[in-house]
């Protein structure tokens, strides 16, 4: 029988700027390979599954493990509401 779960853990999550500060603090480093190919993705964190493409305006995302990675904002909206 199929059945239907909601998260129940929280998160903590932040937008990304682009700055240095945010990038050293999240593990995401620039791809050198964007100075040579316009279509190369201009960042990338490295996530628990593997390495992950991140964009200026993208949410990252610590899990209950210290664990980042990153969320576009339409999906961010639409799965996230804010809890203080």
């Amino acid at each position: 029988m199929l059945h239907k779960y909601r998260k129940t853990a929280l998160i903590e999550a932040e937008r990304f700027d682009g700055s240095i500060d945010m990038m050293r603090e999240y593990g995401i480093v620039a791809n050198p390979d964007a100075l040579h190919d316009t279509k190369a993705p201009l960042y990338v964190i490295y996530t628990k599954e593997g390495e992950m493409i991140v964009h200026e305006d993208d949410w990252i995302a610590t899990g209950i493990d210290g664990e980042h990675w990153a969320i576009a904002p339409e999906i961010f909206e639409k799965t996230y509401e804010r809890y203080d």
